[in-house]
């Protein structure tokens, strides 16, 4: 029986930190052996990781996937590159836009949707100290207006 809907296994919130994410892809990945069971446990993490291109292959560097507890000889290396699958159109594409300066590639997502894994990338570009400022300060002042929100619906 296939499994319904969207379950998400690991989550990247440092790159919406660090980057302004202009446009999101879905790919597919080729996992090994016991990979997709330590997925399905949810033992993945991207935070440190990126995405390169590499001669018409797309290419995640960096994302870990804990080894599988009983998986004993079928284990693979926890940080070996994983190959992302994509048409080739759109990997041209994203190619062309990653020739540009200071844009990159990064993990957002790693997710089951219909019983495979997915990853979602982001076309990325990086923030500057003061975005960040920027970005933390309008976070602060959201939190206080919903604070005072909730005291005067409530009091």
């Amino acid at each position: 029986m296939k499994e319904q809907g969207m379950k998400l296994v690991a989550n990247n919130k440092k790159a919406y930190h660090d980057y302004f994410i202009e446009e999101k892809y879905e790919c597919g990945i080729e996992l090994h052996g016991t990979e997709v069971k330590s997925l399905r446990l949810g033992k993945c993490s991207v935070k440190e990781s990126f995405i390169r291109i590499e001669k018409g292959e797309v290419w995640v560097y960096g994302m870990h996937i804990s080894p599988y507890e009983q998986g004993n000889i079928f284990n693979v290396d926890a940080m070996r590159p994983k190959k992302l699958l994509m048409h080739k159109y759109e990997i041209n594409k994203l190619a062309a836009k990653v020739a540009e300066q200071g844009v990159t590639l990064i993990p957002l997502q790693v997710y089951f949707k219909d019983g495979r894994a997915k990853v979602e990338i982001g076309l990325a570009k990086g923030k500057k100290l003061y975005d960040k400022r920027a970005d933390i300060a309008k976070k602060d002042q959201l939190r206080e207006a919903q604070k005072e929100f909730k005291i005067r619906n409530l009091g």
